[in-house]
């Protein structure tokens, strides 16, 4: 089952912590390994995924070395993702980074 795209504030968020040379690749990850592949989240949409893709975003603080080790506590547990990042009551929404590009 193929994940759901990113949501219009995944982007935004991209854009402000990564530089242009390497946003196609995080999107990339966060569409192949942030997305449906992660245990109990098959049905979620776009919308619903941005808690887990901010929580990584969040963590990887816009390093693109940092981004694989972060991907990988999502895959393997989510939870732990969420607490980490502070997202763990849902209160994601308010986030935004600061921004570099």
């Amino acid at each position: 089952m193929a994940s759901p795209p990113l949501s219009p504030e995944t982007e935004k968020r991209i854009d402000m912590m990564f530089p242009p040379d390497q946003r196609a690749e995080v999107r990339r990850m966060l569409l192949e390994e942030v997305g449906h592949n992660l245990w109990g989240l098959e049905k979620l949409n776009e919308y619903q995924m941005d808690r887990y893709r901010f929580a990584v975003l969040r963590l990887s603080k816009g390093d693109f070395e940092k981004l694989p080790s972060v991907i990988e506590i999502a895959n393997r547990d989510w939870r732990d993702l969420l607490v980490w990042s502070g997202f763990g009551s849902g209160d994601h929404n308010w986030w935004l980074p600061e921004k570099k590009f």
